[in-house]
Parts: structure tokens; C-alpha cells; sequence
């Protein structure tokens, strides 16, 4: 039986990562924002030099093979929680990422740390971007910053909606890093109420940046989920091999600087080396 406002839900949401990115396994680089005005390590340098360092990274990483972009406000921690996060760094945010969408021939997303789901819709429509990640659309956990804080599905959906901007996608962590879960919300119960409320793609993380999470929780996750798998942290030209084998494609941003730290710069020769793996997985 043909269900029309479902038929037009099913219409707006990805089929799969290869038709945004072009290739079956994509692999995302992150562009790490240096901190934003209004930061503890801001010190002034403006506007300019954020984005020379972030039009610096994201050719860096075009450069090296990547199929995707996304840009993040990484540097501006302690992060805020959702829509706390200061219009000044929105704003800035807003301006950097419209920068690397000119110059980008790839998909670009936006993040904002922790959760900033509104903030980071209405950077994408400013800035053009195709997908955002939203940290947490479904469940309840707690941060690292102390604030225990709960899914934004319903504003999310509506809002973009209301900007007729449901061409923007959803990719939606699980078991999201940096966070520990509210009591009884295990990875099934996640993932499950995350589909339900429209991801179009989940992520599957460790417990802080860089860190991978072990292999049986990517695989516990692509045995429980019918939307594309995206790893979300701690990958590297060594192991992503490995996770492809269950993953549909990965998220990568420390290990591909310089001495694989994260506040280094992108390192050209890194990113071919973990595309060079990539590539032997996909078969070209």
C-alpha cells in the first residue's frame, strides 16, 4: 500500500554513501578549525589565518585522495552543548566552512562539538554543505564537560524542514565518544531509536579522540543496522583495512597529521598512505 508522506520521507533519505560520494567505502578528512573568536585558544589572529589553515588542510586532503570533507569547530574546548554554543563562533564557523566549500570538488559536512545540531544546520545551509554530524539525534548521555544532554531528532527534522533544506543529510553517531550513555541505553537500543527517527548514516566511535573502538563493536553494529556504517574515530593506514571489512566507509582526522597529532597539520604523505589502503580494499 502506497503511504504518500512516508513515500516522500523514503524519497529525501540517502540510499547509500556511494551516491553522495561517488565511491563504495568513502573516506572523510577532517578539517580541524584552529580555535574560534571567543575560545580559550584564541589569541586574536582573526579570521584569515583560520581559514589559511583550513584551506591548508582541506588541500592537503583533496590532494591525498579523500572523498569527502568535514569541517569542525575541534579547537574550541572546553565545547559548549548544543545550542549554548556562542553565536561568535557559529558565525566564524559559518564563514570558514563556506571557504572550503568554494574550493572543495568533494561532499563537505559540518560538525559542531558537543551537539550542536541546530548550530550546525543552520551552518551548513550558510556554507552550502551536504551533510551534517549530529552527535547525539536519539538517547540521553553524558559529556565529558558534565552535561548530561539528550537526542534533537524532533527540532533537527523540523527546522530542516522549515529552511527547505532537506537535502542536507544526517550522518548520526552511536555510542558517541567523548560521552558515556544514560543507564540502560546499550548499542542495539541506539542504533534502533537513531534509524527510527531518520539518520541516514550512523557512526561508530571509541571513547576519545583517536581512539578506535574494538572490532567487534563495528561488526555488533553492522549486524544491527540496515544504514551505512561510518567509522568515527581511530583509524589509521594500518587498521582501516580491517574495519572496512564491516565499516562502509570512515571519518579520519588525527591520524592523518603530522606525527599523527591531532593539533598538527594534515600531512600530505600520511593521507596517500591511508588512501593507498583504502584503495586495496576497494579493489583500485
Amino acid at each position: 500500500m502506497n503511504v504518500p508522506w512516508k513515500e516522500r520521507l523514503d524519497e529525501i533519505r540517502l540510499n547509500s554513501l556511494a551516491d553522495m560520494f561517488g565511491v563504495e567505502k568513502p573516506i572523510i578528512g577532517m578539517v580541524h578549525l584552529w580555535p574560534l573568536p571567543g575560545a580559550p585558544g584564541y589569541a586574536g589572529y582573526g579570521m584569515g589565518t583560520i581559514m589559511d589553515h583550513a584551506r591548508r588542510d582541506a588541500s592537503a586532503l583533496l590532494e591525498g585522495g579523500v572523498d569527502g570533507l568535514i569541517v569542525e569547530n575541534m579547537w574550541d574546548l572546553p565545547y559548549y552543548v548544543g545550542a549554548d554554543v556562542p553565536l561568535e563562533a557559529t558565525t566564524a564557523q559559518a564563514v570558514a566552512a563556506r571557504a572550503i566549500v568554494e574550493m572543495a570538488h568533494v561532499p563537505v559536512g559540518i560538525n559542531v562539538v558537543h551537539n550542536g545540531g541546530l548550530v550546525e544546520l543552520a551552518i551548513a545551509v550558510a556554507a552550502g554543505a551536504d551533510f551534517v554530524r549530529v552527535c547525539i539525534l536519539t538517547g540521553a548521555r553524558l559529556w565529558d564537560t558534565g552535561d548530561l544532554d539528550h537526542g534533537c531528532a524532533a527540532d533537527l527534522l523540523r527546522k530542516r524542514k522549515d529552511l527547505s533544506a532537506e537535502n542536507i543529510k544526517l550522518f548520526a553517531d552511536v555510542d558517541k565518544k567523548h560521552s558515556v550513555p544514560f543507564p540502560g541505553l546499550d548499542l542495539e537500543t541506539h542504533i534502533e531509536w537513531t534509524e527510527f527517527y531518520r539518520a541516514d548514516a550512523l557512526i561508530v566511535s571509541g571513547r576519545m579522540t583517536g581512539d578506535a573502538p574494538p572490532l567487534d563493536k563495528v561488526r555488533q553494529a553492522r549486524e544491527l543496522a540496515t544504514r551505512p556504517i561510518l567509522m568515527g574515530s581511530g583509524t589509521t593506514a594500518g587498521n582501516i583495512a580491517g574495519f572496512l571489512q564491516y565499516a562502509d566507509g570512515a571519518i579520519v582526522g588525527s591520524s592523518l597529521k603530522v606525527d599523527g597529532v591531532a593539533e598538527n597539520p594534515v600531512d600530505l604523505d600520511r593521507v596517500q598512505g591511508y588512501m593507498a589502503a583504502v584503495r586495496s580494499v576497494r579493489g583500485g
